[in-house]
C-alpha cells in the first residue's frame, strides 16, 4: 500500500511557537519538546487578568443553536447577570449564530467576547492569535482537578515552549446512536435479542441493525430503519477509525501524516456504502440531519446518528407528536417520549467489513468525538468580565443544569459521576481512546470539505449500477489515498 506521508522543515508544534500568542520573544529555533513546560502564574501573558474587575460593561457570549432554542442561554444569561449585578457586568447573546466568525469580526470589533464551540474550531483559532490564554489557576474547574486529562489536551497548544491553555473544557460531543423504543417490533425479545440480555440486537451490532433496516423498510416503504447524513464526516469517520484509519499521525498534530487511507480503512467505506442501499436519498446530503427530530418522532426513521445535546430537541418534537396524536397533557406526552427516546453508544461492526456476509467476530465501532467548551476572543475589550463569565458558566451548578435542559455528557467528574449510565459511558470512552477526538490544530479545517463531499459520494454509489465507482475494495483504497492526497494538497500547497 502506498504510504502518504511527507516531511517539512518544521513541526506544528514548531509552528505554534513562532506564530502562536507570542509571550516572549520568537524563538530562532524549534522548541525542543523536552523543555515544553506549563506556564506559571505570574507569566506576562496573563497580565491583562491582573487589573481589576470591570464595571458597567456588555459582554457578547456565541452559544450553540440547541442551547437557545431550549431556553438555557437564557437561563445562563439571568443567573450570571444577577450573580455580577453589583459591578454593572450584563451578559448577553452575541446573536451572530452558533458558528460566529471570530477571525473576520474580531480584528474589528464586532465580534464576540466568549465563544462555546466546539475544540477543533476554537483551537483552529489558535495559531492566527484570535482566541486568548488561559489562566487556568484563576479557573474553579481545573483548581478542582474534576477536567481529565484527554480534555484539558484538547485544548492546549505550545508556544515558545509553554503548553498554554485556551479553552475550559464543558461536555463531550460524541456521535450515539438514538432509536424509538417504541417502535421496537413487539417480538424483539424472542427474535431480536439472541444473547438475552434485554438489550435489542439491532441497537448492539450493525449487522443485525442492517438487516432489520430492511425489515422495516418492506413493511412501509416510506420508512427506513437507519438513516443519517453520510456526507456529515463527523458523524462517518468513525468507520475509517475502527478499521485502521486516522486523520494524523503523532497522535493527531502531525498534519503532514495524513492516514485516512491507512489500516483497512476501506472496508469501513464498504460499510457505509451497504448501508446506504438501504437509506434514501436523504443520506447523501445534509437533509438526513436536518430532518431527524422530525423523522424520528414521525417514525419515518427508527434510528439514526447525532449528539446527545440534540436529543432534547428530539424528545421535545416527539412530545408535540404525542400530544395530537395520543390526547395526551404536555407533560405526560414529555415524560412518554422522554422515555422512548433512546441512546447508546454506536454499535459493533464485523470485523470483514461486510454486513450481507459478515464475520462471526464484531469489533468496537470508534466515533469521532470532540470537546465543546469555552473560550476568550483576543480582541475583548473586558478580558477579566469574560473569565468571570467562563469560570460562571463552567461552574458545577450551572454544568448541572445545563445537563438538566440539554442532556449533554458532561466533561466535570463531579457531574458525571451524578449523571446516567450513558454519560459516565462517555465519559470513559473518552479516557480510554475509543473516542477519537477531532485534532486540535488548525489543519482540521482543510479536512471537512473533501472528506465530506467523498461519503457522499459513496452513498450515491448503490444507486449507480454499472457505473459505480465503489464497489470493490481496490477502488475503495484508491479513492481513499486520493482523498489522503487532497487534504494533504489542501493544507500545505493551496491554503
Amino acid at each position: 500500500m502506498k504510504k502518504i506521508k511527507f516531511i517539512f522543515a518544521f513541526s506544528l508544534v514548531s509552528l505554534l511557537a513562532l506564530t502562536s500568542c507570542d509571550p516572549g520573544d520568537d524563538p530562532d529555533v524549534p522548541p525542543d519538546p523536552g523543555t515544553i513546560t506549563d506556564p506559571s502564574p505570574d507569566d506576562s501573558v496573563f497580565d491583562k487578568f491582573n487589573g481589576e474587575l470591570e464595571r458597567n460593561v456588555t459582554i457578547k457570549i456565541v452559544e450553540n443553536d440547541t442551547a437557545i432554542k431550549m431556553g438555557y442561554l437564557d437561563e445562563l444569561l439571568d443567573a450570571f447577570n444577577e450573580e455580577y449585578a453589583e459591578y454593572g457586568i450584563t451578559a448577553v447573546d452575541a446573536n451572530q449564530g452558533e458558528f460566529a466568525d471570530l477571525p473576520n469580526s474580531g480584528p474589528y470589533g464586532y465580534g464576540p467576547d466568549v465563544i462555546y464551540q466546539a475544540n477543533d474550531v476554537l483551537m483552529g483559532w489558535v495559531q492566527d492569535k484570535h482566541v486568548t490564554p488561559l489562566p487556568t489557576h484563576l479557573i474553579e474547574a481545573y483548581e478542582s482537578d474534576v477536567i481529565p486529562t484527554a480534555a484539558e489536551e484538547a485544548y492546549k497548544a505550545v508556544a515558545n515552549n509553554v503548553n498554554y491553555t485556551f479553552g475550559v473544557p464543558l461536555n463531550i460531543q460524541a456521535p450515539l446512536l438514538y432509536y424509538r423504543k417504541d417502535l421496537l417490533p413487539s417480538d424483539w425479545q424472542t427474535n431480536w435479542d439472541d444473547d438475552n440480555n434485554g438489550v435489542p440486537d439491532m441497537v448492539e451490532n450493525l449487522v443485525d441493525l442492517y438487516e432489520f433496516s430492511k425489515m422495516y423498510h418492506a413493511e412501509d416503504s416510506t420508512k427506513y430503519g437507519f438513516e443519517f447524513s453520510l456526507n456529515d464526516f463527523y458523524f462517518s469517520s468513525g468507520y475509517l477509525f475502527s478499521y485502521g484509519a486516522y486523520l494524523f499521525g503523532d497522535n493527531n498534530r502531525d498534519d503532514e501524516d495524513i492516514g485516512l487511507h491507512a489500516g483497512d480503512a476501506k472496508l469501513g467505506v464498504q460499510v457505509l456504502r451497504q448501508f446506504a442501499a438501504e437509506m434514501s436519498a436523504a443520506c447523501i446530503d445534509d437533509s438526513a440531519k436536518l430532518a431527524i427530530s422530525g423523522a424520528m418522532a414521525s417514525g419515518k426513521y427508527f434510528a439514526s446518528v447525532t449528539t446527545p445535546d440534540v436529543r432534547s430537541v428530539i424528545v421535545d418534537t416527539l412530545a408535540t407528536t404525542y400530544q395530537s396524536e395520543k390526547g395526551l397533557s404536555a407533560e405526560e406526552a414529555t415524560q412518554l417520549a422522554d422515555e422512548n427516546v433512546v441512546g447508546v453508544p454506536f454499535p459493533d461492526l464485523p470485523a470483514n467489513g461486510d454486513l450481507i456476509n459478515p464475520s462471526d467476530e464484531m469489533i468496537e465501532c470508534k466515533q469521532m468525538g470532540g470537546i465543546n467548551g469555552y473560550a476568550m476572543s483576543s480582541y475583548t475589550k473586558y478580558p477579566n468580565a469574560s473569565l468571570a463569565f467562563i469560570n460562571f458558566a463552567t461552574s458545577y451548578k450551572m454544568v448541572k443544569l445545563r445537563e438538566e435542559i440539554l442532556q449533554i455528557a458532561p466533561v466535570r467528574s463531579d457531574v458525571a459521576e451524578e449523571s446516567d449510565e450513558l454519560s459516565q459511558q462517555l465519559f470513559e470512552k473518552i479516557s480510554n481512546g475509543s473516542i477519537v477526538l477531532m485534532p486540535s490544530i488548525k489543519a482540521i479545517n482543510q479536512v471537512w470539505t473533501p472528506a465530506g463531499s467523498f461519503m457522499g459520494d459513496v452513498a450515491a454509489d448503490p444507486n449507480r449500477g454499472a457505473n459505480a465507482k465503489y464497489d470493490t475494495l481496490d477502488k475503495i483504497q484508491a479513492a481513499l489515498e486520493q482523498l489522503s492526497q487532497d487534504i494533504y494538497d489542501a493544507i500545505h500547497l493551496l491554503d
